[in-house]
């Protein structure tokens, strides 16, 4: 078969392993949507909702910026359009930038918080090169009760933190 509609069909279907398997097959990573405009894999996979799967688009090549990333088919409107802000956090986690006064669905502390995990993925990595590092595993803490926890001061050391990194 050919291996850019095995990748398509792979990230359609949100499995991950086939879409690796394309990848390594040969199947481009920038692929042409209807319109002509490179980014139909990352575009698709930001609509479904499968962050794994762009991060491993991105990983490989696939562009988070476009040189409007306000236009429909940009990956951040493509997730934006698909109500997948899990989606979006990821995108700026891995630097998408946010044009002026866009609609994430996320809340200013959820885009700071992103950015954060963002620049910090980079100084973790910055003296790893190449295509075959991994990101690093973030453990998300849904708590039931926060019983004796002061979870506003965590809180306000993670927005203070994020919003000296936006000011560097």
């Amino acid at each position: 078969m050919n291996a850019a509609i095995d990748l398509v069909k792979a990230i359609r279907t949100g499995r991950l392993q086939a879409v690796q398997v394309a990848l390594d097959a040969g199947a481009p990573v920038e692929l042409l949507d209807g319109r002509g405009h490179p980014g139909l894999p990352l575009g698709v996979a930001c609509f479904m909702g499968f962050a794994d799967i762009v991060r491993e688009l991105v990983r490989r090549g696939a562009k988070v910026n476009t040189p409007d990333n306000n236009a429909p088919t940009s990956p951040l409107s493509m997730a934006i359009r698909g109500k997948r802000t899990e989606v979006v956090k990821t995108l700026i986690e891995l630097g998408a930038e946010l044009p002026p006064g866009m609609q994430t669905g996320l809340s200013e502390q959820e885009i700071l918080l992103a950015r954060w995990r963002g620049h910090r993925y980079d100084a973790m990595t910055s003296h790893v090169a190449g295509p075959g590092r991994e990101p690093p595993h973030f453990e998300e803490i849904d708590m039931v009760r926060c019983y004796g926890t002061d979870t506003a001061v965590l809180d306000a050391d993670l927005i203070r933190a994020a919003r000296e990194m936006d000011k560097k």
